[in-house]
């Protein structure tokens, strides 16, 4: 069987594929266009903000290229996907903490403070990648379906004991309805 043929149309398709996958060790590029547009150049693809958080958390490397002026503006895109993600759903950062972060800007102590934020979160995913280490030995590979069926299971228990507190309520509450009930017709039969 020989190599695959292919029409001219087909192999320039080829080539620019080749051409925009990234070298070893270079990362991905991403453009934005003037229109505020990103454009994956390996996908092929005009992506969104969401996509840019899917690359990080995929821990693939990439840089944002401004088209126009060529400038490497992948810090300001990250800024952008962190403003989306802490306007939508549940806060990570309390606005003391982005009030302070603004006051350490253009201080004696700004490179310190960068440094330091840097290194603490490096510190907890080490932490958080070692707990998730010690709870596969612990409960095995499944860890967190091990946590869920165990969360169930003591879900299930609190309702029991709910149950069985409410019966034990209702119980009394009935019992001193009757014997409330057996007062009345007693001071009535006396009266």
């Amino acid at each position: 069987m020989g190599e695959p043929k292919f029409d001219s149309a087909q192999e320039t398709t080829i080539d620019q594929t080749k051409q925009n996958q990234p070298r070893e060790g270079q990362p991905r590029v991403v453009k934005k266009y003037p229109n505020r547009r990103l454009y994956d150049t390996v996908e092929s693809r005009y992506i969104t903000l969401a996509d840019i958080r899917r690359l990080v958390m995929d821990k693939i490397d990439f840089i944002v290229i401004d088209k126009k002026s060529q400038d490497d503006i992948t810090r300001s895109i990250l800024l952008q996907v962190i403003a989306e993600q802490e306007h939508a759903g549940e806060p990570l950062m309390s606005q003391d903490f982005l009030s302070q972060v603004i006051r350490s800007y253009g201080g004696a102590m700004q490179c310190l403070v960068g440094s330091y934020l840097e290194q603490s979160l490096k510190l907890l995913s080490g932490q958080q990648q070692q707990m998730r280490e010690h709870m596969r030995g612990v409960f095995g590979s499944d860890a967190y379906d091990s946590i869920a069926v165990l969360t169930q299971q003591n879900i299930e228990r609190w309702r029991s004991v709910q149950d069985d507190i409410f019966r034990v309520m209702s119980g009394a509450a009935a019992a001193a309805r009757k014997d409330q009930r057996a007062e009345e017709t007693e001071t009535d039969s006396r009266s």
